[in-house]
């Protein structure tokens, strides 16, 4: 077996939760270790070298709950070396000038502090498909998200696609570094 991945996600409404099952299924059996920050410290995901994190943006750009009162944690992860790729769900009709705004803060998160900054980023997302006013998840002069963008609300028809699509991206990115 590879190296396992450690995916952590917090999930209100079930739908990055979902989103998180979906990208375990892509990869081997046991390869994808779930986890509900909710219900374990961010601080576990030292013990990975390959991370996916998962959050979803509310409202008028705000961070899901859990993300948010584990939000301090961030800047105290040793994430030097490891491998992190993100995603993100949100609502490009109806929060079109915030779409997928905490996939971008969190990114910013993780740029931002010493020990995390050393991470390798994985997975940008090309921005083509979507149809919205801002977003801070895009990067590359606006060309790619961050992250894996999904749209439960305005394209979930796409959903199960781009998991597909970025899943067997993040394995490319994976076998090259």
């Amino acid at each position: 077996m590879t190296t396992p991945i450690g995916l952590f996600y917090g999930s209100t409404t079930c739908f990055t939760e979902i989103a998180a099952e979906k990208i375990q299924a892509q990869f081997a059996p046991g390869e994808v270790e779930l986890f509900n920050i909710k219900d374990v410290p961010l601080a576990h995901a030292e013990q990975f070298e390959v991370l996916i994190f998962g959050l979803s943006t509310w409202d008028f750009g705000e961070i899901q709950e859990d993300w948010e009162s584990h939000w301090q944690d961030i800047g105290q992860l040793q994430l030097t070396g490891k491998k992190v790729a993100l995603f993100g769900m949100g609502d490009q009709v109806g929060y079109t000038d915030w779409f997928q705004d905490a996939l971008g803060m969190l990114h910013d998160e993780l740029a931002s502090h010493a020990t995390t900054r050393g991470c390798i980023r994985l997975g940008f997302w090309p921005n083509q498909g979507y149809d919205f006013a801002a977003s801070k998840a895009l990067i590359n002069n606006d060309e790619f998200f961050v992250g894996l963008a999904l749209d439960e609300d305005s394209q979930y028809q796409y959903s199960d696609e781009r998991i597909a699509q970025w899943c067997a991206q993040l394995k490319e990115e994976l076998a090259s570094v």
